[in-house]
């Protein structure tokens, strides 16, 4: 196996990896990203190889300290700054002009670079150590469902990655909202780990982007996205469930007449949504290898983290 637990030893060799161009899966409080050096258009084009990537959707750089923005773009205006130090280290990624030395297959081709700093201290570690912004997105094959355990990375990419850092399971379990400051008014293109009322205390015009299923410019804006194997279909509470069928149930709270699924998750039997954003892509994960024939799923409130659940499980609808 090529997973090694996050020791400041392994760190280090997984930072010599990404130096030679090689590709390193790695814990962020979000989820587990697949990375390599941002300024290498070769080794981020495995990047795109190895998850089965359509080279339109662009990635997130990740760095370790604000003054590394300052490689990667000339637009940090006082709206960023503020983001920044409101919330980095932390689930926000903010969209900002690049600077040319930012390969266009990280961008896709876009005129912007998504950049973040994570929480995680395994990442910003890793980060330090390869002494170069990493750029990458969620370790899993395009389009299935995000990764949150070392686990679950090695079960959809094995081998095909140099080195997997196991920094154990992500505290946030979503990925990160992503702000776009390219335009007049600020637009979050994708809800997540911050939700949409932080930011409206800040921007209170702030709008979310519609799906884009042509041309993203930012990850996780596609249609169809965070999908497991197994179908998902959400749930009335008064519908009636296939005999016939193996079904499984993600439930927000606790999971109403239980007794006819073969499988059960629930999210956070306290009512918390941060609980059920940390475990919904574990859930699934454990849903989708139980041998169901569908997963039916309850709505939860669309308020806070609520939102950014439901915008992944809505896209992973089948």
């Amino acid at each position: 196996m090529n997973t090694y637990t996050a020791t400041q030893s392994n760190i280090l060799k997984a930072a010599d990896i990404i130096k030679r161009g090689g590709l390193v899966a790695f814990p962020t409080e979000t989820v587990y990203g697949l990375g390599t050096d941002a300024f290498n258009a070769q080794a981020i084009a495995k990047i795109f190889q190895v998850k089965r990537r359509p080279l339109f959707d662009p990635l997130i750089v990740h760095i370790a300290d604000i003054s590394s923005v300052e490689k990667l773009s000339t637009s940090i205006g006082t709206d960023a700054i503020k983001l920044m130090n409101l919330f980095w280290p932390g689930p926000l990624t903010i969209i900002l002009r690049k600077l040319p030395a930012v390969p266009d297959i990280v961008t896709a081709g876009n005129p912007s670079v998504a950049i973040r700093m994570p929480s995680h201290p395994v990442a910003l570690e890793l980060i330090k150590k390869s002494a170069t912004p990493i750029a990458a997105p969620s370790a899993n094959l395009f389009g299935y469902l995000s990764p949150t355990t070392a686990e679950h990375v090695a079960d959809q990419l094995g081998k095909k990655v140099d080195f997997i850092l196991d920094g154990g399971a992500c505290s946030v379990g979503l990925e990160s909202t992503i702000l776009d400051l390219t335009t007049l008014n600020p637009v979050i293109l994708r809800l997540g780990g911050v939700p949409l009322e932080e930011i409206k205390k800040l921007f209170p015009t702030v709008t979310c982007a519609s799906f884009n299923p042509v041309k993203p410019s930012a990850p996780g804006q596609l249609l169809h996205h965070y999908a497991p194997k197994t179908p998902l279909k959400l749930i009335r509470h008064d519908e009636a469930i296939p005999d016939c069928k193996r079904v499984g149930l993600l439930a927000f709270k606790y999971p109403h007449n239980s007794a006819r699924y073969a499988a059960v998750e629930v999210l956070s039997p306290r009512g918390d949504l941060g609980e059920a954003a940390a475990n919904l892509f574990s859930s699934l994960h454990k849903l989708d290898k139980a041998g169901l024939d569908i997963i039916y799923v309850e709505p939860m409130p669309e308020i806070g983290l609520g939102r950014a659940i439901m915008d992944r499980i809505n896209r992973a609808l089948h």
